[in-house]
């Protein structure tokens, strides 16, 4: 029996765990309000993820799993799901793969609960799909869809979908507004994943000296306080023309400085993925990872990479010479960066 058989009316979506991985389930969060579109559609997301969904018009609540506090530990787990159970939902549809999401899914007694057979969930899952071999060659967007597709939903367009709260992009746009600029560049020199996925802090500095000086840029840092170290080398390169706003931002103001700037250099990462969303023109550096399976999902992206034997070896630390990075030079990513200012129409490059 398909999905759309069971004619549900209270969905619950288990989302995935990390920034990134949820904007990429943003087409099949839009595939399922289109099958359902009388259903009430919550999901389930970690805090930190939560502003992907706030905004969106394909959920009508987001329910944040408290894992570090609230949700922490089998107590933890054993309470949400109780919680979840009161709320009677007739489907759990579980973009996130872990055997723990299956678990609570059955705990709260969802009767249908639907994903991919892995992390040895297949016994608690009542509507299974299994991973095909040609989905593991392409991007991550069309794992989620075929997911969902194998399901008997009629899955639709693979674009990526991200929309913010109104006040936050008004924010955004007078935070622009009020900086003393040229085009503004978003600089992401971070990533959670791991160094392997970073080029250096030190060509961002490089990068960041050159744009102020031959495009009159605003630079626009981000990152995490964890990023400190490497945002702190950029700032100190061009400190009349650099806003670091690493650790000061919540996300939702991040994403819409991001949707605002006229381009963004990002490593991979969360951010790029909201980058791409938004349809910012960007640059992504990749080094270690697949831009194949998890690139930036935009005609409006360029990725920079090197063709070596030892790539993509998705190491987060390199444990060789790193020239998957040092091999992409700071003249490469500053013309890329030109191409992508020069291409604006040309009201964007006037205001």
């Amino acid at each position: 029996m398909s999905l759309t058989d069971l004619n549900p009316r209270h969905i619950l979506i288990r989302s995935t765990n990390w920034i990134g991985d949820a904007i990429m389930t943003t087409p099949a969060v839009r595939t399922i309000r289109e099958n359902f579109p009388e259903a009430e559609i919550a999901i389930l997301t970690h805090p930190w993820v939560a502003d992907v969904f706030v905004a969106s018009p394909h959920v009508d609540e987001v329910i944040l799993y408290r894992k570090r506090d609230l949700h922490r530990g089998v107590a933890g787990m054993w309470r949400l799901a109780r919680a979840l159970a009161e709320r009677r939902f007739d489907l759990a549809i579980l973009l996130q793969n872990a055997f723990e999401a299956a678990l609570i899914a059955k705990v709260a007694g969802i009767p249908a609960r639907a994903g991919y057979t892995t992390d040895g969930r297949a016994l608690l899952l009542s509507h299974r799909s299994r991973i095909r071999a040609e989905i593991r060659t392409m991007h991550q967007v069309h794992y989620y869809q075929d997911m969902l597709r194998q399901q008997g939903l009629a899955t639709g367009p693979d674009d990526l979908f991200l929309e913010l709260p109104a006040e936050t992009t008004a924010w955004a746009r007078d935070f622009i507004a009020s900086l003393d600029r040229g085009p503004v560049v978003g600089l992401n020199p971070g990533a959670a994943y791991g160094p392997a996925k970073c080029w250096p802090a030190e060509r961002y500095a490089a990068l960041a000296a050159i744009l102020s000086r031959e495009h009159d840029a605003t630079l626009l840092v981000f990152g995490t306080e964890a990023d400190a170290a490497a945002t702190a080398v950029i700032k100190d390169e061009v400190p009349e023309r650099v806003v670091n706003l690493a650790g000061k931002t919540t996300l939702a103001e991040a994403m819409a400085l991001i949707g605002a700037c006229d381009a963004f250099v990002t490593n991979d990462s969360g951010l790029m993925h909201v980058g791409a969303a938004l349809g910012t023109p960007l640059v992504a550096i990749f080094g270690s990872t697949d831009a194949v399976a998890t690139g930036p999902y935009s005609p409006r992206a360029v990725v920079l990479q090197k063709e070596l034997a030892c790539r993509p070896c998705l190491k987060k630390e390199c444990a060789s010479d790193f020239r998957c990075m040092t091999e992409i030079t700071v003249a490469e990513v500053a013309a890329t960066v030109a191409r992508l200012l020069d291409a604006r129409p040309r009201d964007e490059r006037e205001a």
